[in-house]
């Protein structure tokens, strides 16, 4: 099976309710108009893999294996009538559908008898090709004589004649149409959910079909007369495929393709019990560049699409379409397909270089086959989404090699990639036994862009010497502020107890986050600290990552057991130090929490801007409170607040000790003062004007506002 009948076979097996189909002939259809027009045609059928494409054809079935073979801008079938419409054949595997050929040859004598019984007829030149259910001819136009159609209705066959040069004679119930008919009764496709297109004599049949129709411009004239005076049917002047993608755009089966792309590994939103699902926060990867999708009202001109991937087993139930504000374009990935490329390559591979723990770095050829499998579906995916000149902002390292493959094939696109996560420093990088691959990648961006100036210094030193080095941009990000403190402000905190403490942290399972190392140093803290015994409380919010992720699995193994030799040993009948939440909460859940700690401890040993920090921060100052952050100098947003937030360094066990003690026996007016003092320092745009100014920087163009992230670091902008 071919690349494009795989493509069209995956698109099969979980096809929405409304399918579409497009029914089309290949010679002077498919095949005709110029290079430009198919290859947009191609293109548009590949955005919409909702619309099942049917090659309706006089070829037979070898000659359309060799077009594929050979055509790189055919579109990929999923069926395929051939032979003037007496065979029919699944794509996905190339094997005819006896079930439908069988009515269709019913009568037919051979085209041994046909060519035996037509011997007496001179102007006949036969057709040296594969004939199946057919016997074809060359015939001149005044070689078509009563006497030659009688004799082939003597044999109880028909006839088709078309172009001035082709002679079909097909059984009595053949034709393309009738093909296409039997297809349809077969998949129960609704005709007004059917195109048909043509330019020949041998295409009429189709047009007889009651379905939409699109008559191409370069057809022969006798197909144009005869074919009925139906409304469905549109006479195009436009010639070939550009005719086709002509009357998809009428019907508005296609949308055109999007200025913007965004390629991202996951989709901003999930399908779950009947309806799409967004993330609860205001903030984080997804909420923030979904902010950008679908805005109706504005006209900076940065409509955008989302490409992202989705496992098989979730397309099955998707709708075939999604909410008007969430354009989405998902790549249907096999389970098996995405353990290796996002379970194995990204979080076996590539996840520890970037966290700077080179020596838990696991490589396996295959897994990265599969990354490589996934990288290359997503650039196939994003340039058919893709205006011409348009631009692709793709994210973090799960798509470190899409930009090389996507520029060999689309270099009118202007390619900028952003890192949420940290670059670790060349030498790390290196680490990596597919570094000169990613390199290679890498180089054909035309931005990068990081949170912080350390990772954009380090993504250029690791590029010193490349030809060509990408522009980069610094360009830290923010949260919702009036968002989160409205939703603060809207929220009644728990009673505590008084003089009870409470420290919190919230955070995926992660070894990056250092929550083993919290786990340690709270008991070197209990057991220093009698006074806090019975007092101190550490709540952990540690939502696991999803399921199949080995990776962090001996994390979760030394976390819970020490969490549970550290409550088995000082727990007493009303209180226990830990106090474990090992899944996801809705934001106000989280929000309830942030209110009522009066600690936030942050132990990243690598980590992105850390948006739970800014989160507590503005919680906690929109509501007044007296809570404190105690922040790992590893993270993106210390690099913000600078000295003046209480640092800690995981890397050292008795510094995590002491910052948190100290964090813990400050008055609470200190605290508070803290805490407002750093609010002062948070001025990483938010979400909105972060993705704007981004766009903008990738494209080479100024920050649209005088506050926007370049500005703020003129020097994170090379």
């Amino acid at each position: 099976m071919n690349d494009r009948a795989r493509r069209a076979h995956g698109r099969d097996q979980h096809v929405p309710a409304d399918e579409r189909v497009l029914a089309a002939d290949l010679d002077g259809t498919l095949l005709g108009g110029d290079q430009e027009s198919r290859l947009r045609l191609r293109r548009a059928l590949e955005r919409h893999p909702e619309i099942t494409v049917v090659f309706a054809t006089g070829r037979s079935l070898s000659s359309v294996q060799t077009l594929l073979r050979q055509d790189p801008l055919l579109p990929a079938p999923r069926w395929i009538v051939a032979d003037v419409g007496a065979s029919v054949i699944d794509a996905a595997d190339m094997s005819h559908i006896d079930a439908l050929e069988r009515p269709l040859r019913m009568g037919w004598p051979g085209h041994e008898h046909v060519r035996a019984a037509l011997r007496g007829f001179p102007q006949l030149a036969y057709q040296d090709v594969v004939q199946e259910g057919r016997c074809s001819f060359y015939l001149a136009p005044e070689g078509l004589t009563d006497a030659l159609t009688a004799a082939v209705e003597n044999m109880g066959c028909t006839w088709s004649y078309s172009e001035e040069r082709y002679f079909d004679v097909l059984p009595p119930c053949a034709g393309k149409g009738p093909a296409v008919r039997q297809l349809a009764q077969r998949h129960q496709w609704p005709m007004p959910s059917l195109l048909v297109a043509g330019d020949s004599l041998n295409d009429l049949t189709l047009f007889h079909l009651r379905s939409h129709g699109v008559i191409v411009g370069n057809a022969e004239a006798a197909l144009t007369g005869r074919a009925p005076n139906d409304p469905l049917i549109h006479r195009s002047r436009l010639h070939g495929a550009a005719a086709i993608l002509s009357a998809l755009r009428r019907l508005d089966w296609v949308k055109p393709p999007a200025p913007v792309v965004i390629g991202y590994h996951r989709a901003p939103a999930r399908w779950s019990e009947g309806r799409w699902e967004q993330p609860s926060s205001p903030n984080g990867i997804l909420p923030t560049l979904t902010s950008i999708l679908g805005r109706k009202d504005r006209d900076d001109g940065l409509h955008a699409v989302w490409a992202a991937a989705a496992t098989a087993e979730g397309h099955r139930t998707w709708p075939s379409s999604f909410p008007e504000h969430l354009p989405m374009a998902l790549l249907p990935v096999a389970p098996s397909r995405w353990a290796g490329y996002f379970h194995r390559a990204c979080k076996e591979t590539l996840w520890p270089a970037l966290m700077s723990q080179p020596h838990l770095i696991h490589h396996d050829p295959a897994h990265w086959a599969d990354y490589e499998q996934v990288n290359a579906a997503f650039a196939h995916h994003i340039s058919a989404h893709a205006a011409d000149g348009g631009t692709v902002w793709l994210h973090d390292y799960n798509l470190w090699l899409v930009p090389g493959l996507l520029k060999r094939s689309r270099p009118d696109l202007t390619i900028g990639l952003f890192h949420h996560t940290p670059f670790p420093p060349p030498d790390v990088f290196q680490a990596l036994p597919v570094a000169e691959q990613l390199l290679t990648s890498l180089t054909q961006l035309d931005w990068a862009g990081f949170h912080t100036a350390t990772f954009a210094d380090h993504f250029r030193q690791l590029l010193r010497g490349s030809d060509p080095v990408p522009r980069t941009g610094v360009h830290p990000l923010g949260i919702d502020q009036a968002a989160v403190a409205a939703l603060a402000r809207s929220r009644t905190p728990h009673a505590t107890t008084k003089d009870s403490l409470l420290v919190l942290s919230v955070e995926r399972l992660d070894y990056a986050k250092a929550p083993v190392h919290k786990i340690r140093a709270l008991a070197t803290l209990l057991d220093r600290r009698p006074e806090l015994r019975g007092r101190l409380r550490f709540r952990l919010v540690c939502p696991p990552p999803e399921s199949g992720i080995r990776a962090y699995e001996a994390t979760r193994i030394e976390l819970e057991q020490a969490i549970t030799d550290l409550n088995a040993r000082w727990s007493t009948g009303e209180w226990q130090p830990v106090e474990y939440i090992p899944r996801s909460l809705h934001f106000t859940e989280v929000m309830d929490h942030y209110l009522a700690a009066d600690v936030f401890w942050v132990t990243s040993l690598a980590d992105g801007m850390n948006l739970t920090a800014q989160e507590y921060l503005t919680a906690q100052a929109a509501s007044e409170r007296a809570g404190i952050l105690v922040l790992s100098r590893h993270t993106g947003i210390a690099q913000q607040l600078g000295k003046a937030a209480l640092l800690t360094d995981p890397h050292r066990p008795q510094d995590l000790v002491d910052a948190l003690h100290t964090a813990l026996t400050m008055p609470p007016s200190r605290r508070r003062a803290n805490t407002a003092h750093l609010i002062q320092l948070l001025d990483a745009a938010p979400p909105l004007d972060w993705a704007r100014a981004v766009i903008a920087a990738i494209g080479g163009k100024p920050a649209a506002s005088s506050d926007s992230p370049d500005r703020r670091h003129p020097a994170g902008s090379r």
